[in-house]
């Protein structure tokens, strides 16, 4: 399996570590995909992935979240990065408007900036998205020019969204969400192509049941797609080929 989207740079990690890494491994996680958020990110997440060469990739990118005032040098100062070090994708990057639309110009900016350094680099997205989804792909529409390619982290809407989605050519992140009772997921997994699907944890966030509210971390992948495989009535094994499959093509791995 490969976590496609996991922060175990994050402080939340600190203590364990290690630990983490080695529980991800023999739950058969063979590599975790770091995405980075912001300045402050940069430095732990390449430390991170320095101490775990065979496991860990990072992507370069500035999350919607951390968009300020002072979008400009801030992108600045991340884009230099990718003159300095081999990311595998820009991310994470898009839109969210659910705690705060004080920013939604400056979002916007550096989202179709992020993306046009993607299509520069030959590089793909990943794309993060809260109460943006029509924001989202309304702007990545227009951007399309046939060369970009990526995923939508976290995926939980309708299967109209996911069509959508996957008709601008880009995959679908499935995590924690997919268990949780009240996500209505149980419906849409079954539709959705795997051909198209990545599986991810967004650790320390979103643990899948039976983890809820408690720290996530890359083991916890094998939950999630057990999950997906009793929605898609079919077995772990082929769709953890499969997702595999799509993360290695993806992120060119």
């Amino acid at each position: 399996m490969i976590d496609t989207h996991a922060h175990i740079y994050a402080e939340e990690f600190d203590a364990d570590r290690d630990d983490v890494v080695q529980r991800a491994l023999a739950a058969g996680v063979e590599k975790i995909l770091l995405p980075n958020i912001d300045l402050a990110s940069i430095k732990p997440m390449l430390a991170t992935e320095a101490a775990y060469p065979s496991v860990c990739r990072s992507m370069m990118g500035l999350h919607p979240c951390y968009v300020d005032g002072d979008v400009k040098d801030t992108l600045n100062e991340i884009h230099g990065w990718f003159d300095k070090h081999n990311f595998i994708a820009v991310g994470e990057i898009g839109i969210d408007l659910y705690w705060d639309k004080t920013y939604k110009a400056e979002q916007e900016y550096a989202f179709i900036t992020q993306l046009n350094w993607a299509k520069e680099r030959n590089l793909p997205v990943v794309i993060h998205t809260r109460d943006s989804i029509e924001e989202t792909l309304s702007l990545l529409k227009k951007e399309q020019d046939g060369t970009l390619k990526g995923v939508f982290h976290c995926f939980g809407g309708s299967v109209e969204e996911a069509k959508a989605i996957n008709e601008l050519g880009f995959h679908l992140g499935i995590g924690g969400v997919s268990t949780f009772k009240n996500a209505g997921m149980d419906k849409v997994i079954p539709e959705l192509d795997a051909k198209w699907l990545l599986l991810e944890t967004d650790c320390p966030y979103l643990a899948p049941v039976p983890h809820r509210g408690k720290r996530n971390e890359p083991a916890y992948t094998a939950l999630i797609v057990d999950r997906m495989a009793q929605y898609k009535e079919t077995d772990s094994a082929s769709l953890i080929e499969m997702t595999t499959r799509n993360a290695k093509a993806l992120f060119s791995l």
